[in-house]
């Protein structure tokens, strides 16, 4: 039931006094919150989930008070309105769900433990003390928490503690913040604590089953940000800490709490001497997004969720600000490319895709906003560009004034756009909101016609697309100088073409750097001038080429077995976005055949034929001193060699198995998974599967758990399947954090398909009622739409789905992967035969 009002037209809060009372053997929280504030009438409501309310007062006065579920409201009736303290007194409970205040759990030396954590993005605040739980509902917030503490335990929030008495631990009063943003986390805690050049303290948690070394990367990763951020913003970082905390049971990736950024074990904490180096950028750049956060997104915040992608579009950008600065060594740019980019282009072509900004009210629905391709990864493509048209310079200068226009306060995405503006001189917001209002993004097409170069735009779709004749503003990015700086119309006509080309010298292209948010489509004439001067083009440029070529091949404007025998031209780069772009590529090809089949032979046999000469130069061994590509390359051409079945490839792999059986995740990172998951495949037993099965529950190492999790989902044995499965619904075995990954592998390993399809309909209720409070529980849907591609599976997926359609939250994913799915099927039955005919005459 959509709320009528946001609560905050009624009441507007400016102080909280909140204490609780958690008590972990029961599982109960007894609390008592104080909101002092400001009555627009006398009726007014407040929210509230899942509390026993047992009490109202306003200023000291009992009144009447009607506890309203479907609205998640305390409907409270005032003898007056204007200036009012309310005082609600209530019980709630300590649940598993990983949304409100809940128990984390661990083991330490076999030793079963568990540490208290909240999340309260996006409207779980509520859970924990009644407020008015919208982002526009600013106030300051003194925190009072007892608990069943005993010795050796810590208690941290967003600000610092200022005393203990009588068991209760009382926190400095907040600045002026939302509710979603209040965190506070205690239990067994170690910690490594450093100081930024201008003061504010930082610190990293993580409870005593890590070691102690396993702190380290991210404390200095958190240090330097900081300091970036502080430096970059030209604004001071306005709490005195900054504490990072790595949770066991975390269902998103992290969540930027102001002063207390909670984190996935598996995104703060590693191991320093064995982790490969894309776990380390990982780490990093989520840590660099989170911080990006304290300013944009805590400091100033977006006025109403439907701004949603003014935090996370723009933490989204600046993470690979911040880690270019910090890392120039690591190109991270290219992981942008190679990520965000791809993932954006790939949903965003699907009919009836979110824009990046979407409004919403409805509680469940706004945890379907988080489209990590739409409002993370184009909102951030988005951005680049808008980064890319004003400068730097004009950024700063624009950030700044934005920052100290709305600090402690509110804004929409008028303001960012009017901020950029003024500092520019750009009307910034006229050119931005054809990306950010509308869903999808054009192809433009650069043709030849009677001697002419000429240029149209027209809205690109995967599948069947209902085209409205959307225009976009684009930053066309060409490196000759006839083309314009912005397309705005439908087409354009750039000139005499062999005058053109030979005054420049080079192929025409469009869209250099890969920055803007389109896909070009050439015509053969401009195509074959461009794969001509391959070896001229750099390795982004090389990335692009193969990108667009695939994207065109998705959406059916040029056929995939002609992208087939250009894919051994590209083979031989040492560059990882060239190599991911070429086993994207590869790896769709693998939708067009039957496992176990003589098509599937042939596939197996090109993957050999891109994969051989690079596994002989890299090897299976890290190589002291070798670059970053290579080490970001290995793992793509061993994973190539090993579907393939190159007889060498697997046996190398079972000799590291083998003499390593003992102290498995001492392999290094950067090849054991594919190690482990080679040994399952191919020398698989029963022993073997409880061996890892086993080591994964007793580790706390996350990517060895990645990795086992790979490796065991990946098994043959219908048996050992069957097993796994029984697994899915025991956390202590698996946890609900973790549960997507193991069962996508189970489901995209042919043999274990049907089991894991038949599981999640016979168990949608348990999965719904174990993490549907959350948003990545759509994600499971996604997930299944990634892997499905018959018309016997599409028509299973719409009978099970299609009765969900109604279900707040999952209605435009079920519409979207049905669409996903259909133009898969359609794809694989018009193009197979033609694309395994091209595979066929590649290996000759």
């Amino acid at each position: 039931m959509a709320e009528l009002t946001h609560f905050y037209q009624t009441f507007q809060p400016e102080h909280y006094n909140i204490y609780l009372d958690i008590n972990r053997a029961t599982k109960t929280i007894s609390g008592q919150t104080k909101i002092t504030g400001d009555a627009q009438a006398t009726a007014i409501n407040i929210h509230q989930k899942f509390l026993a309310v047992s009490a109202v007062q306003a200023d000291g006065q009992e009144v009447p008070f009607k506890l309203d579920a479907d609205n998640e409201a305390i409907h409270i009736d005032l003898a007056k309105a204007g200036k009012t303290t309310l005082t609600i007194t209530y019980t709630a409970p300590l649940t598993d769900s990983m949304m409100g205040i809940y128990p984390s759990y661990y083991e330490v030396a076999g030793e079963k433990k568990q540490i208290i954590g909240t999340q309260f993005e996006t409207t779980a605040a509520r859970q924990a003390f009644p407020c008015v739980d919208e982002p526009e509902a600013k106030a300051t917030f003194d925190l009072a928490i007892k608990f069943d503490e005993h010795a050796g335990e810590t208690i941290i929030s967003n600000m610092p503690e200022v005393k203990t008495e009588n068991g209760v631990h009382y926190f400095d009063t907040t600045v002026k913040m939302s509710t979603y943003l209040i965190a506070f986390a205690f239990g067994e805690l170690q910690s490594k604590l450093t100081e930024t050049k201008s003061g504010v303290k930082i610190g990293v948690f993580g409870t005593k089953a890590h070691k102690a070394n396993e702190l380290d990367f991210a404390l200095d990763i958190a240090k330097r940000s900081i300091e970036f951020y502080e430096d970059f913003y030209q604004t001071p970082y306005p709490l005195p800490h900054s504490w990072q905390l790595a949770l066991p049971d975390f269902s998103a990736g992290a969540m930027e709490n102001w002063g207390l950024v909670t984190y996935r074990e598996a995104y703060l904490l590693l191991d320093p001497d064995n982790t490969a180096l894309d776990m380390k950028q990982r780490v990093a750049t989520v840590i660099a997004h989170e911080l990006a956060h304290q300013w944009f997104g805590d400091l100033v915040t977006m006025k109403w969720w439907d701004d949603l992608w003014l935090n996370e579009s723009f933490a989204n950008m600046m993470e690979y600000v911040a880690v270019d600065a910090l890392e120039p060594d690591w190109h991270i740019w290219e992981t942008f490319q190679t990520s965000e980019a791809a993932a954006a282009l790939q949903r965003d072509a699907t009919d009836g895709v979110q824009s990046v900004h979407v409004q919403v009210e409805n509680p469940a629905e706004i945890d379907a906003l988080f489209d990590s391709a739409i409002v993370y990864a184009k909102g951030a493509r988005m951005l680049v560009m808008a980064r890319a048209l004003v400068g730097d310079a004009a950024l700063r200068k624009g950030l700044k004034a934005y920052f100290k226009a709305h600090q402690y306060g509110n804004a929409t995405g008028a303001d960012l756009w009017a901020a950029l503006g003024d500092a520019s001189g750009m009307n910034v917001g006229a050119i931005m909101n054809s990306w950010l209002e509308q869903p999808g993004y054009p192809v433009v097409s650069a043709s030849v016609v009677d001697g002419q170069l000429t240029i149209s735009q027209q809205q690109f779709f995967i599948g069947d697309g209902q085209d409205q004749g959307r225009q976009w503003q684009i930053p066309l990015n060409s490196n000759y100088q006839a083309a314009p700086a912005i397309l705005a119309d439908t087409s354009a006509t750039l000139g005499d073409y062999a005058q053109l080309r030979a005054d420049n010298g080079q192929p025409f292209r469009l869209n250099v750097g890969n920055n803007s948010h389109f896909i070009v489509k050439y015509d053969q004439t401009l195509l074959d001038d461009i794969l001509a001067n391959l070896d001229n083009l750099t390795a982004i440029d090389q990335l692009q080429l193969l990108q667009d070529l695939r994207l065109l091949a998705e959406g059916r404007q040029i056929s995939y077995a002609s992208i087939v025998p250009l894919l051994t031209r590209f083979a031989g780069s040492h560059s990882t976005v060239v190599n991911d772009a070429l086993y994207r590529v590869a790896g769709d090809l693998k939708k067009f055949v039957t496992p176990d089949s003589n098509e599937e032979k042939a596939l197996q046999g090109l993957y050999d034929h891109l994969s051989a000469a690079q596994v002989a130069r890299l090897g299976w061994t890290p190589q002291a001193g070798e670059s970053n590509d290579d080490q970001l390359t290995r793992p793509y051409v061993l994973s190539a060699a090993l579907y393939a079945k190159n007889s060498d490839a697997v046996a190398a792999a079972h000799k590291l198995f083998t003499a390593n059986r003992d102290r498995l995740a001492t392999l290094s990172a950067d090849t054991r998974v594919f190690v482990l998951r080679n040994e399952v495949q191919n020398f698989g037993s029963a022993d073997l599967f409880n061996d890892l099965l086993a080591a994964s529950k007793q580790t706390a190492d996350a990517s060895f758990k990645a990795d086992i999790a790979a490796a065991l989902t990946s098994t043959p044995d219908d048996k050992l399947i069957a097993t796994l499965i029984e697994k899915f619904e025991d956390a202590e075995t698996i946890k609900p954090q973790d549960l997507r990954a193991w069962f996508r592998g189970v489901l995209a390993n042919h043999a274990g398909q049907q089991a894991a399809w038949d599981w999640i309909r016979n168990d949608w209720s348990w999965l719904e009622a174990t993490v549907g409070g959350d948003m990545e529980f759509t994600t499971y849907i996604t997930v299944i739409a990634g892997v499905f591609r018959t018309a016997d599976r599409l028509a299973e997926f719409k009978a099970f789905f299609e009765p969900k359609l109604n279900t707040p939250g999952l209605t435009r994913e079920i519409q979207m992967d049905i669409k996903v799915i259909t133009s898969r099927v359609d794809l694989v039955e018009a193009e197979a035969a033609a694309v395994n005919d091209a595979v066929a005459q590649a290996i000759k």
